[in-house]
């Protein structure tokens, strides 16, 4: 297992050097000039000209591609070409929060999805599974952008229950260590700012987890009712075991492969497909600043938040493949 590791890390050198490459690439197409954004639709031509030499913006592209790599390599993701700012010091906030309401989203499909799978497995063609599945198909199909005004009308403006924006009270902020509100509030010891966090974390946690639950409900039924037709199973029932214990240590662990390679997937396509409801829920993670990085043309900012939602994408992708051993010890590599 350890020499697939470590032949895995290594796969990793091309794959995100391929990412750079081509991340250089589509955000060099994006119509439009920067240093014209910056300085505004008003400024003169030679004006939009040094800025254009200052910036290195008037290079072939590729010695610019070359000098963001070798800039890359030594940790420095550069500069923002809109704010001035390190981006590496301003994309560390905005990364713990997309990482929180990551979490909180799929701990949420998770746990919805693979217990409805589960049911709906177990009591197949009852009433439970045909309305398990039609909420995972309305699930699938629901606009994420749809479902996060819904909640915000119904469950913040009309009942009044839950924060319809940020991350924390604007009132009293929390002071932050490792920038996950919830796990900084605990450090502090004020759990009273611990529950405030969770309340704004439900309604953005709930549209983006949406559909990854519907999603993981379909493939864990899917997956359990092949498990639960095995030899193995019956053998299992034969001996008198109970339902619990037939289908929690039998048949899940063995339904588990297809499972987590689909959690794996979909966390992150959260990480990375966060935009939407980041910008309705006011949510200031690396999806809505790369947003605002594209409305700006910011270059630096747009290729350095995909190079790191692509890391990290690759890095989830790395941790399922090694889970596979541990839920399946006959798989060999």
């Amino acid at each position: 297992m350890y020499a697939y590791i470590g032949r895995r890390i290594f796969v990793l050198i091309p794959v995100l050097l391929g990412m750079t490459i081509i991340t250089f690439a589509i955000v060099h197409m994006i119509p439009g000039n920067p240093a014209q954004t910056i300085l505004g639709e008003a400024a003169k031509e030679s004006t939009v000209k040094e800025l254009e030499e200052r910036l290195g913006l008037n290079k072939p592209y590729p010695v610019q591609y070359g000098i963001y790599l070798s800039n890359v390599l030594q940790g420095d993701l550069g500069t923002s070409l809109r704010t001035k700012n390190d981006i590496l010091t301003e994309m560390l906030p905005r990364l713990g929060a997309t990482f929180e309401l990551t979490f909180f989203a799929i701990l949420f499909a998770i746990i919805i999805g693979v217990n409805a799978g589960i049911i709906s497995a177990w009591k197949q063609n009852s009433w439970f599974d045909f309305l398990a599945m039609l909420f995972a198909l309305i699930g699938v199909s629901m606009p994420v952008f749809w479902l996060a005004l819904m909640e915000q009308w119904l469950f913040a403006q009309e009942l009044a229950w839950l924060p319809a924006y940020g991350r924390e009270a604007s009132k009293d902020p929390i002071t932050p260590i490792t920038h996950l509100y919830v796990l900084d509030s605990l450090l502090q010891m004020d759990f009273e700012k611990t529950v405030t966090v969770l309340k704004h974390l439900v309604l953005p946690a709930i549209a983006l987890g949406t559909i990854p639950m519907a999603i993981i409900a379909r493939m864990t039924r899917s997956s359990m009712l092949e498990v639960m037709k095995s030899d193995y199973i019956r053998t299992v029932r034969a001996k008198g075991a109970g339902t619990f214990l037939v289908i929690y240590k039998h048949a899940l662990k063995n339904a588990l492969i297809p499972v987590i390679t689909v959690i794996g997937l979909q966390a992150g396509v959260l990480l990375g497909g966060a935009i939407l409801t980041e910008t309705i829920f006011s949510w200031p993670g690396v999806g809505r600043y790369i947003f605002e990085a594209i409305n700006y043309r910011d270059y630096p900012v747009i290729q350095s938040g995909i190079l790191v939602i692509a890391f990290i994408f690759v890095i989830i992708n790395l941790i399922v493949d090694i889970l596979y051993t541990v839920i399946d010890p006959r798989i060999k590599y």
